[in-house]
């Protein structure tokens, strides 16, 4: 499948880079809609919150992606390594992504890299049996 060939987490650093490079007008904390609750709370929804929910449930999609074996598994976690990396050079080194949003992006992508190497650390172990030639 395709969608397998690259992390998900490209998704969400390419759309907050999209809109800090390309709309510098653009506020992150701009309410998208109010959410009147029950308990007579008004919920403000904001682009950053969107946009950071958005890359949790792609991380979950990048979790459920971990427990695969192989090859393909392999460059995966590469490739979501390569992104984090990007993402924390880009988050130390450039204006526009010094942003508690753009941090907490950054965090989710530490948490997929470890999550990913994890779990296929332990997926991978085998238990290992020694066969020895006993004279009977």
């Amino acid at each position: 499948m395709f969608v397998f060939g690259f992390p998900l987490l490209l998704i969400p650093f390419a759309v907050y880079n999209m809109i800090a490079f390309l709309t510098p007008g653009v506020g992150w904390t701009t309410p998208v809609a109010t959410i009147h609750m029950m308990s007579d709370q008004d919920w403000v929804l904001t682009w950053e919150d969107l946009l950071i929910a958005f890359a949790i449930l792609l991380l979950a999609v990048e979790m459920m992606k971990a427990t695969r074996m192989g090859m393909r598994s392999i460059v995966d976690h590469i490739l979501a390594m390569a992104l984090f990396i990007v993402m924390l050079v880009e988050f130390l080194l450039v204006r526009q992504a010094g942003t508690s949003t753009f941090f907490l992006l950054t965090m989710i992508g530490l948490v997929d890299v470890l999550v990913g190497f994890i779990v296929s650390i332990r997926s991978s172990q085998r238990q290992v049996e020694i066969e020895t030639d006993r004279a009977v």
